[in-house]
């Protein structure tokens, strides 16, 4: 029973980075239909970034916060200066763009630190413990929900959220009433990259620092915000935390954690043909 608990706790709190992803991955796909691939390489950078300055001696939580503005401003230059060029042409050269933007990233990730494996300090080593939770799992796991706290309170309660939301859902209403729709679209970017930048910083003490780092996990938040609805904020973020269960203890007690990403992409498979909407999004349907 205690390793179980182990198991599920420890799910949970990377079930927050996953959710963190899974929402970034949805305000992008809600403002432009498309899947954003180099999510994961655009948290990665952003992680180096955080450990560079940490290395140079900047406090902790200073170089979180210059992190996650950093990842801000990247997010909106790379809608600006890729993304947007492709908004006319077909989806497919906008995933192809994406794809694109993931092998660079990475190869200029590589470029600059190296491909050696390094080590990153956690805030919360011996601050406190509780449970069956690492001092760090508990850690990522509150800043992980503070985070997303703020961003769902950003959408409902802020009028820039607002206008984000209605540009997203109707740009063509949206314009109409004075929203800049362009404007919204690059706040969405750089949003999502700040939410990706804290989920690299907050699962870098997990699976330690490398270009590839965010592969594995990228694929358990496409997962997390499938199962939940991709076109559901609240739907992926559940969805994100279902995930991180059910790699751990289906890694524990089943397949093994070899298999762990293979019996993940398997959900993928079955959530896809069961129910593509996930659990959360609603079935669209057109009259014809």
């Amino acid at each position: 029973m205690n390793l179980f608990l182990h198991q599920f706790f420890s799910g949970l709190a990377m079930g927050g980075v996953y959710a963190s992803v899974a929402l970034a991955l949805v305000v992008i796909y809600q403002s432009t239909h498309v899947v954003n691939f180099a999510q994961g390489e655009m948290a990665m950078i952003s992680t180096y970034l955080a450990w560079q300055l940490i290395a140079w001696g900047v406090p902790y939580w200073i170089a979180f916060v210059l992190t996650i503005v950093a990842a801000f401003v990247l997010g909106m230059a790379l809608e600006r200066a890729v993304i947007r060029r492709f908004s006319a042409q077909a989806p497919l050269a906008a995933v192809i763009a994406m794809i694109g933007l993931l092998v660079i990233i990475n190869s200029v990730a590589g470029m600059l630190w190296g491909a050696d494996t390094r080590s990153f300090q956690s805030p919360f080593e011996g601050t406190w413990t509780i449970g069956y939770l690492s001092s760090h799992e508990l850690g990522a796991l509150v800043v992980t929900l503070v985070v997303m706290g703020a961003v769902f309170l950003f959408f409902n309660r802020t009028r820039v959220g607002l206008a984000m939301r209605a540009a997203a859902s109707n740009p063509t209403s949206a314009s109409l009433v004075g929203v800049s729709v362009g404007g919204m679209l690059s706040l969405g970017w750089g949003l999502a990259a700040a939410l990706g930048a804290v989920a690299g910083i907050m699962s870098a003490p997990l699976v330690y620092l490398d270009p590839n780092m965010m592969l594995g996990i990228i694929v358990y938040a496409f997962a997390g915000a499938l199962l939940g609805g991709i076109t559901n904020a609240w739907g992926a973020v559940v969805g994100g935390f279902l995930v991180g269960i059910f790699e751990n203890l289906i890694g524990a007690y089943l397949v093994g954690t070899d298999l762990k990403l293979t019996a993940v992409l398997a959900l993928i498979v079955v959530i896809v043909t069961v129910r593509p909407q996930g659990l959360f999004g609603r079935r669209v349907a057109a009259r014809v």
